[in-house]
């Protein structure tokens, strides 16, 4: 069992400490796996690295007191703070455009969302909400590599299936979602 899981466990159990606890813990780790991302990222993002990250932990720990069953649970709750983060901003942005100039991304090519075009991440988004309710296991590891920017085995771990098995669901969702977005791109 993982500190966090364990922390987790003695925040649920009313220890006014472990919540003090865990904001290091989890933020360093979250703030860690954000600047690495962000680090390949071309100069000039409206978003940094570190904002995105503070805006997902007041969103984890805001006012609705949430329980997570254990470190996996914690770390998919961040991976969609930071999703729902960046759509709504992509969505923002592109409200002044209404939709214009988007162009084709091949999805292999796509290292996170931050480099993605605000349309194209919409796109996205609604695709992965429609491939939810295929597989909503494969859905989920979308979410945590794209999103969450975790890494194959990471993300099988959190989970609970094997690296194997998250490769092939990894390959199918990508397929899946290629597909899709290749019929809402303009041409596609």
């Amino acid at each position: 069992m993982s500190d966090v899981t364990r922390i987790l466990d003695r925040v649920q159990e009313g220890d006014p400490k472990a919540a003090e606890e865990l904001l290091p813990l989890v933020y360093e780790e979250l703030r860690k796996l954000a600047a690495a991302k962000m680090a390949h990222q071309a100069p000039g993002q409206t978003l940094q690295a570190t904002a995105l990250v503070h805006e997902a932990w007041l969103r984890l720990i805001g006012n609705d007191p949430v329980q997570w069953n254990n470190r996996g649970h914690f770390f998919s709750a961040a991976a969609e703070a930071m999703r729902r983060i960046l759509i709504e901003r992509a969505r923002k942005k592109s409200a002044c455009k209404h939709g214009g100039g988007l162009q084709r991304v091949n999805l292999d090519q796509v290292d996170i969302a931050l480099d993605t075009d605000n349309d194209l991440l919409l796109l996205l988004n609604d695709a992965l909400e429609e491939f939810r309710q295929r597989d909503p296991t494969a859905a989920e590891l979308i979410k945590l590599r794209f999103f969450g920017g975790l890494p194959n085995h990471e993300a099988a771990d959190l989970l609970g299936v094997s690296e194997r098995t998250a490769k092939r669901s990894w390959a199918y969702a990508r397929a899946w979602l290629y597909h899709r977005l290749q019929e809402k791109l303009p041409g596609g």
